[in-house]
C-alpha cells in the first residue's frame, strides 16, 4: 500500500527502531484491513470502534496502548487528522520476576558450557537487555576500564555498562580462542538468535532446580534490584539500566525485600 510506504519512510526519517517500524505498520495494516477505508477517510468512530473490538477480545492493555500509539502516530501526527483521542487503556503493573542471589549462583554453576555460563554472567552483571547483548562487539569492550558500550541501544542512544572483575578474565580468555566474528557471541550458523538463547537459559535454570519462569530478562531484574538492596543511587541504576524515564526504574523499589526484612514485626515487640 502507498499509504503503508509514506508511514515506513517518514518512521525512518525519525530513526524510529527496527521493531518499532514492523509494529507501527503491522497495526496500520491490520486497522486498514478492518476499516475498509483509505486513511484520509478514517474517522473518529473508525478508531473506537477498531480498539473497541479489540479490547472486547481481551487484547492486552500492553497491545492496545502500542496499537493506540501507532494509530495515533499515522493519522495525527502524521495526516493531522486529530481523531485518536481515545485515552489509552490503564496497563495491569505486575512485578518482575526476580532471582535471588543463591539463585544465580546456582545457575552459573549449572552451567556445563562455557559460553552459555559466560552468557549468564554477562547479562546479570551488567544489566544488559538479550537483544543489547546479541549485538554486543568484541571492540566494544574496554577490559582496562573495566565497560562495556551499548552502541545505538533503545532510544537510538549509546549507554556504557559495568564489567565485572570476575568475568573480565574468563571473558578475555574466551575471546582469545575465537576469530570467527567481531560479535562476542555466536551460534554454529553466525549470530545467535534471541530464542535460542532464551531456550538456553530456561533449560539451565531448570537444570539448577529453579521453580520460576526464568527468562533473559529476568537476569536484567535481578541486576537492577540487587544494585538497589546494595544502596546504590536510583538514579545510577536508571542509567546503567538505560531507562528513559525514573518511574520505569522505580518499580525495583517494590521488588526489593532486605529492607522489609529488616523491620521488627510489632508482635514481637510485645
Amino acid at each position: 500500500m502507498e499509504e503503508l510506504q509514506k508511514l515506513e519512510t517518514e518512521l525512518k526519517l525519525r530513526a524510529f527502531s527496527p521493531q518499532t517500524i514492523a509494529a507501527y505498520l503491522y497495526w496500520n495494516k491490520q486497522f486498514l484491513n478492518f476499516v475498509r477505508k483509505k486513511p484520509e477517510e478514517v474517522t473518529e468512530d473508525d478508531i473506537k470502534n477498531y480498539i473497541a473490538g479489540l479490547l472486547s477480545r481481551n487484547v492486552s492493555g500492553k497491545s492496545v496502548v502500542l496499537i493506540r500509539a501507532a494509530l495515533k502516530f499515522h493519522y495525527d501526527e502524521l495526516l493531522g487528522k486529530n481523531i485518536v483521542k481515545l485515552k489509552s487503556p490503564k496497563i495491569s503493573k505486575k512485578l518482575p520476576v526476580v532471582l535471588t542471589k543463591d539463585e544465580i549462583k546456582k545457575m552459573i554453576g549449572s552451567a556445563r558450557n562455557r559460553k552459555h555460563k559466560l552468557m549468564i554472567m554477562l547479562l546479570y552483571s551488567s544489566g544488559l537487555r538479550l537483544s543489547e547483548m546479541l549485538n554486543l562487539k568484541v571492540g566494544d569492550l574496554e577490559f582496562g576500564g573495566k565497560i562495556g558500550w551499548v552502541r545505538s541501544g533503545k532510544g537510538a542512544k549509546d549507554r556504557l555498562f559495568l564489567l565485572s572483575e570476575r568475568l573480565i578474565e574468563e571473558l578475555k580468555d574466551y575471546l582469545q580462542n575465537k576469530k570467527d566474528s567481531d560479535y562476542v557471541f555466536t551460534g554454529r550458523n553466525g549470530r545467535m538468535t534471541p530464542r535460542n538463547v532464551q531456550k538456553i537459559i530456561k533449560k539451565i535454570a531448570i537444570g539448577a532446580g529453579i521453580e520460576k519462569d526464568v527468562h533473559p530478562h529476568i537476569l536484567r531484574h535481578s541486576f537492577g534490584t540487587h544494585l538497589l538492596e546494595n544502596g546504590v543511587d536510583i538514579r545510577k541504576i536508571q542509567e546503567l539500566l538505560g531507562h528513559a524515564s525514573l518511574s520505569t526504574t522505580q518499580i525495583y523499589t517494590h521488588v526489593t525485600s532486605e529492607e522489609l526484612k529488616k523491620i521488627k514485626n510489632p508482635l514481637d515487640e510485645l
